[in-house]
């Protein structure tokens, strides 16, 4: 399976051994962020997903202090619509290229919570936001290839004469990725991610969405194939009781306002719908190995693989079956999490 990637998730908001109780917090520190990528390169993952959000640390200077830290992972990066000028984020995506030793890759989000992105300064709302994103994608992609000043008229941004130097390192340009469940997130990756990752479903479902995005691509005159991958966390133990028992202490702190607190901040996204609507029809377990407890204390990716080793490979074959080459992944706590996986789990996959 040497096609296939595994990537990692660096907890800039800090760590948990269990959600909701103050005592099981691991506040975010250079010393904790430098454990996670550590262990991380250690485990062979070969790209580290940066949060970003407002309770996180900003994520291109973290991408700096892991590029300085480590000899080949790569950070993964956010550009997020209304954030910052294309033409000032393709220099500064390129320069990091280029200091880095090829070492970025661009993560496109559009699709978060309208309240935390307006809370952080962006007033546009979710469907301005993937419009937003279309035209700054195609404007930096334009920047890195094309020879000679960039005019662009948009809807959003023009310009006449744009240059951005250096250009990429990585040819033609760093790979991107995208995660989300909505057909607005859908259309993009079609035309611009090199890798849509799923949020976690069952491996028919996956298979299903993938037919629809290779159909959607078709549409585009793109450079290459469109891939897929999956966003999702992992609690791997040498016995599935154990695994399950951590799974458990995980959540138990969680109570019904916790709950009701996080379906409200999650209600404008489309994939955080998809996990809560795949939890809410199947309960805490959509198969034998795949749990979605997790959806109750935290957005984003809260389906896991659950299980002792054999178990945790069977059910990343499954997905591998599926259409599935990229792996984005996270577990608590995250360092410790890492080693595990490299150690117990990387070995039935190779």
């Amino acid at each position: 399976m040497s096609d296939v990637e595994f990537g990692w998730y660096l907890p800039t908001h800090g760590d948990t051994t269990a959600f909701n109780d103050a005592a099981a917090v691991i506040p975010p520190s250079p010393e904790l962020l430098h454990r996670v990528v550590a262990a991380a390169e250690a485990a062979g993952f070969t790209y580290l997903l940066i949060p970003v959000g407002q309770t996180c640390w900003e994520a291109f200077m973290t991408g700096a202090f892991v590029a300085a830290h480590s000899k080949f992972i790569k950070p993964l990066i956010a550009a997020r619509p209304g954030f910052m000028n294309p033409v000032l984020a393709a220099k500064m995506i390129a320069t990091f290229d280029r200091m880095s030793g090829g070492r970025i890759a661009i993560n496109l989000i559009a699709g978060q919570a309208d309240k935390e992105v307006l809370g952080e300064g962006v007033a546009y709302g979710k469907e301005d936001r993937y419009a937003l994103m279309r035209e700054e994608t195609a404007i930096m992609k334009l920047l890195w290839t094309q020879s000679g000043g960039v005019d662009y008229d948009g809807r959003f941004h023009k310009l006449v004469g744009a240059r951005a130097a250096p250009k990429p390192l990585q040819k033609p340009y760093p790979k991107f990725y995208l995660g989300g469940g909505s057909d607005l997130a859908a259309d993009i990756s079609a035309e611009h991610s090199d890798v849509h990752l799923f949020w976690g479903d069952l491996p028919e479902t996956i298979a299903e969405n993938i037919k629809d995005l290779n159909a959607r691509a078709a549409n585009y005159d793109r450079r290459g194939p469109l891939c897929f991958g999956m966003r999702l966390q992992v609690i791997c133990r040498e016995t599935e009781a154990e695994a399950w028992a951590v799974a458990e202490r995980l959540v138990a702190r969680t109570s019904e306002a916790d709950r009701a607190k996080l379906k409200d901040r999650v209600a404008t996204s489309e994939a955080n719908r998809r996990v809560q609507a795949l939890a809410a029809a199947h309960g805490d377990r959509a198969g034998d190995h795949l749990w979605t407890g997790l959806t109750r204390v935290r957005p984003g990716a809260g389906v896991a693989v659950v299980g002792d080793p054999a178990q945790v490979a069977h059910q990343f074959r499954q997905f591998i079956d599926a259409g599935c080459s990229s792996f984005c992944l996270s577990g608590y706590l995250h360092d410790e999490e890492a080693e595990r996986f490299g150690r117990l789990v990387r070995p039935l996959l190779a």
